[in-house]
């Protein structure tokens, strides 16, 4: 079935994206969202096999084995399952236009300090979706606090909403981090008072507030080693879909922690959920 709006998407190659699959199921139960579980079916594939019929009783197998998967750790939250013709980044980016947010592996990047895979699924996906991206690690992490970079532009006060929302429906706390540069000003009544505006929706979540002098991959990398998920915006200024900035990149490639790269969004994620 074609996938419900606002539902959290996530991608289903095989059988190792089954730890993603209980992810994504928890991240939409955080949201009180629907997920829905996307196969990419390779018909060229298919049709090299005995029968066509054997690959797409396995994608089908694949689906029902991944909804069981979700459903044994968020039995509340509806799940649907769609296989699709094509590869699994055009059929995710194409679904994300009406999605809450994608879930996606990071096939190994953190892992990797020399890695700058510009191709890898993760990475294009989080340059080209039009909701928020979740790129999940191979390894749990700390039970820290939610971490998010702010550098007052319009785009990172966003993800500042978003980080709030997802610190609220963990019971996490957050730590907030502006960078600036060395001929950047570091007053810390600009981040604060940015702070306060968007942490009046979320009274419950406790706040703390850094600003560091250095360079913003570097610093968000390191402080993102203590923390339980890193919340970013695509760029510092406006989105534009196929670019990420800087900062977002270095966090993808590198930080130890999930990220959710924020993009194609408006409004805070609670708006209307």
């Amino acid at each position: 079935m074609p996938a419900p709006t606002d539902a959290v998407l996530v991608g289903v190659g095989s059988e190792r994206n089954l730890p993603l699959v209980r992810l994504a199921a928890q991240e939409a139960a955080a949201h009180d969202r629907p997920l829905h579980l996307v196969h990419a079916f390779d018909w060229a594939g298919a049709f090299e096999a005995q029968s066509v019929a054997g690959p797409r009783a396995e994608a089908e197998d694949l689906i029902s084995r991944a909804a069981a998967a979700a459903n044994e750790v968020e039995p509340a939250v509806p799940v649907s399952g769609e296989i699709v013709e094509g590869g699994p980044v055009p059929a995710l980016v194409r679904r994300s236009e009406t999605a809450f947010l994608v879930a996606v592996g990071d096939g190994g990047m953190a892992t990797c300090a020399t890695c700058v895979p510009t191709d890898a699924p993760a990475v294009q996906l989080a340059a080209r979706a039009g909701s928020p991206v979740l790129v999940a690690r191979r390894d749990p992490p700390p039970q820290g606090p939610v971490l998010v970079g702010v550098d007052g532009s319009a785009s990172s006060q966003r993800a500042l909403a978003w980080a709030y929302d997802c610190a609220a429906r963990r019971e996490a706390r957050l730590l907030v981090v502006r960078v600036v540069e060395k001929d950047g000003s570091d007053d810390p009544d600009l981040l604060a008072g940015i702070v306060a505006r968007c942490g009046a929706a979320h009274p419950e979540v406790s706040a703390e507030c850094h600003t560091i002098r250095g360079d913003p991959g570097t610093v968000l990398v390191e402080q993102s080693r203590s923390a339980q998920l890193s919340v970013v915006a695509a760029r510092g200024d406006d989105p534009w879909r196929g670019m990420l900035g800087s900062v977002s990149q270095s966090l993808l490639y590198h930080a130890p922690s999930p990220v959710i790269v924020v993009r194609g969004i408006a409004a805070a994620p609670g708006d209307g959920a």
